[in-house]
């Protein structure tokens, strides 16, 4: 490697990736000596610590840096958990949790009369705000990546020109990642003599000159895809070759779409197998699930029915017919059902359908405009805060429907479906899902599709907690909501 090396690139970026662990982790300390004060006034505030013959000004300043060393040991700052997935709250919630449950072992052992209120009072402030905290500065990276200021890996991809175009596709849609594409090394027979692009991607090298194409183009990682001329040898030998020069090397393997806890590397013969284990779509957390969902539903029906009524009689003073509108759709295993809505357009908006056709403003079975003249105008406000779908909460009473799922489709939606979209099917339609939080109506009919089946094989009821947080936000700002 004689060619210059993107040596200031990589440090640059690696300072700051340091800068980010350090702000984490002063924001930790601060949550967690907040928590335990928190919990100390709680305890104490009123009463007043009279007769309590434990040190409490040694006790608390110990258990907060105890605490802070406990998420380092539990390797809560790695950078590569620092920014993606559910890893990290896990990581933190977990450990804290652990940390928790060993000082009340030691506690209950050794007889020492710390506070059990006070300690459950700090754990549980502090568990919720570092989560809490770590969701606040990922979002803050999130923007930062988006509007490129620097926080993002500059990546050259590796592969066949068809795995390259999907993988810079998938990088792309979702740019909070990190991962910026800078260029693309494809097999030496596809090369050209002169400047080729695979899309908008400028072609910098062939299998041949991977290394040095990465340093030409200021790479700091290398993501190399499918592509039968990249034998293991010729992969291991190139790991070997950016040995020292600060360039990670990535490998993305065929199989997308799959959730990493369905996914475990396991060696054999040298050889790091990947296992992906089969979806849950049958099993005991679907019956917790099921009673979860109920139970949620129930209690939401009831916090909401003084905004249900209210809403009720501003429809039937807006405009005539029923307050409450019926439609068919499709279920788990085919099983149709009458899906309960407000009614948000004029009642014979189905007549009106057929005229509106041309003006369809999305692909696939979907037929959305973003001024549909059928809405009435109590119906665009309902629409835009999606208080249309209280009512669903009648669903999930019913067992017709979960809070979260894909979005139910119609049957004449359903009699066009694949065997891959079918897929869709094996679970319950949910209120909410990945398609609301993550634009809805503004959404392709494609990934649409794609982020539904992505929750059939990967649901969770961990993805289940964290979309409906995020379902909050995107009921407030609306986007997508038409």
């Amino acid at each position: 490697m004689d060619a210059p090396r993107s040596d200031a690139l990589v440090r640059h970026l690696s300072t700051r990736q340091r800068a980010y662990v350090r702000t984490i982790a002063a924001t930790d300390f601060i949550v967690i000596a907040l928590s335990v004060l928190g919990g100390y006034l709680a305890r104490f505030s009123f009463a007043g610590p009279i007769g309590v013959t434990i040190p409490y000004g040694v006790v608390a300043p110990a258990l907060a840096l105890t605490w802070l060393v406990f998420l380092r040991a539990q390797r809560c700052y790695e950078p590569r958990v620092l920014g993606y997935g559910a890893d990290e709250y896990r990581r933190v919630a977990g450990a804290s949790l652990r940390l928790a449950g060993a000082i009340a072992i030691g506690l209950y052992i050794t007889d020492v009369g710390v506070s059990r209120g006070f300690l459950a009072i700090a754990f549980l402030m502090g568990t919720a705000g570092l989560v809490t905290s770590r969701w606040a500065a990922r979002k803050q990276l999130h923007l930062a990546r988006i509007r490129g200021e620097g926080w993002s890996h500059r990546v050259l991809v590796v592969g066949d020109a068809a795995h390259v175009l999907e993988l810079v596709y998938t990088l792309r849609r979702e740019p909070y990642t990190g991962y910026r594409v800078v260029g693309a090394c494809i097999p030496d027979a596809l090369m050209a003599p002169q400047a080729q692009h695979l899309g908008d991607v400028p072609v910098v090298g062939s299998f041949r000159t991977i290394v040095e194409a990465a340093t030409a183009s200021r790479a700091d990682t290398i993501a190399v895809t499918a592509s039968g001329e990249l034998t293991a040898s010729r992969l291991r030998r190139l790991g070997w070759q950016l040995e020292g020069s600060g360039i990670d090397l990535v490998v993305a393997p065929a199989l997308t779409d799959v959730a990493g806890p369905r996914i475990h590397t396991r060696p054999v013969a040298g050889l790091p197998l990947i296992h992906v284990e089969a979806p849950d779509i049958r099993g005991a957390g679907k019956i917790v699930k099921g009673l979860m969902d109920r139970i949620t539903a129930f209690f939401l029906l009831l916090m909401t029915t003084p905004l249900i009524l209210l809403v009720a009689v501003l429809i039937k003073i807006d405009s005539r017919g029923p307050v409450i509108f019926r439609q068919r759709r499709v279920g788990q295993d085919g099983e149709e059902f009458d899906v309960f809505k407000f009614r948000t357009m004029v009642i014979n908006a189905d007549e009106m359908m057929a005229q509106l056709a041309e003006q369809n403003e999305t692909n696939g079975l979907l037929f959305k405009m973003r001024h549909d003249p059928r809405v009435t105008r109590i119906g665009r406000v309902l629409r835009r805060y999606s208080i249309d779908e209280l009512p669903q909460f009648i669903n999930v009473l019913r067992g017709d429907m979960s809070l979260v799922g894909p979005r139910p489709p119609l049957p004449r939606e359903v009699a066009q479906y694949d065997g891959d979209v079918a897929r869709r099917l094996l679970v319950k339609p949910g209120i909410t899902g990945l398609w609301q939080v993550s634009g809805r109506s503004d959404l392709s009919w494609e990934d649409g599709i794609r982020l539904d089946l992505y929750y059939v094989e990967n649901w969770s009821l961990a993805s289940d907690l964290t979309i409906m947080w995020k379902t909050i936000g995107a009921v407030v700002r609306s986007r997508g909501a038409y």
